[in-house]
Order: structure tokens, then sequence, then C-alpha cells
């Protein structure tokens, strides 16, 4: 998935991959105040539907909008982005980034580990 959403459409996709699917006037009363218009919702629904985050299908005189691509998903391509661009394509740097930071201390790194070795 080559595609990243702009803050606003991941403020919907969130709505989506929370809630699941929805029309869109379903989208705009889930959205915190104050509310943006139908018209614009619409818009930018339109926009990741043409991305490819979300399919729709008539009902009635309206559509009713599915998610295409998980959570889990966006976000692990999203990481894997950033790995690829600012790591050199090396999540052993972006651990090290994260140890000499102190994001991760040594026993969380060890629980990784762990995790790797029952997984492998």
């Amino acid at each position: 998935m080559k595609q990243l959403l702009t803050a606003k459409e991941e403020e919907l996709m969130n709505v989506f991959w929370e809630k699941g699917e929805m029309c869109i006037r379903d989208l705009v009363n889930a959205l915190p105040d104050p509310k943006p218009s139908y018209t614009t919702v619409s818009t930018q629904v339109s926009f990741l539907e043409n991305k490819g985050f979300l399919t729709r299908r008539p009902v009635a005189n309206t559509f009713i909008y599915e998610i295409a691509i998980s959570e889990k998903k966006y976000r692990g391509s999203t990481v894997n982005r950033i790995v690829e661009r600012y790591y050199n394509n090396s999540f052993a740097s972006v651990v090290s980034q994260f140890l000499e930071d102190e994001k991760l201390d040594v026993n969380e790194l060890k629980e990784i580990i762990a995790q790797i070795e029952k997984n492998s």
C-alpha cells in the first residue's frame, strides 16, 4: 500500500475502524463537536474510497461504506515506510534508537526477544 492518509482522513478511518461500516450521516454523528458539514465528510470519504481504504454499496437511497484496509495493515505499512525511509530498512536501528532515547528499557527488550524466540 503506497497511499498515506491525511490527518483528517485518518480521523475518519479511526471511526470506521472502531465502529465498522456506516453511511455518511452516521459518520458525521460519530465525529466530535464541532462536527464538520455533511458535504465536507462526504468529500473526504470519496477520497478514502478513491485511495482504496473504503468501498461502498448502495442501500435504499444512500451508500454504506465498508472498510477495505484494516487498521493493522495500515499501521504496519506505515511503520515499514518509516523504517525504510529513516532507518535504512533496519528494524535493529529502530530498536537502537528507542534504547538510546530511553523509550525502551532492557526488560522490555528481553520481553521482545522472548516473543521472537517463542514465535520462531
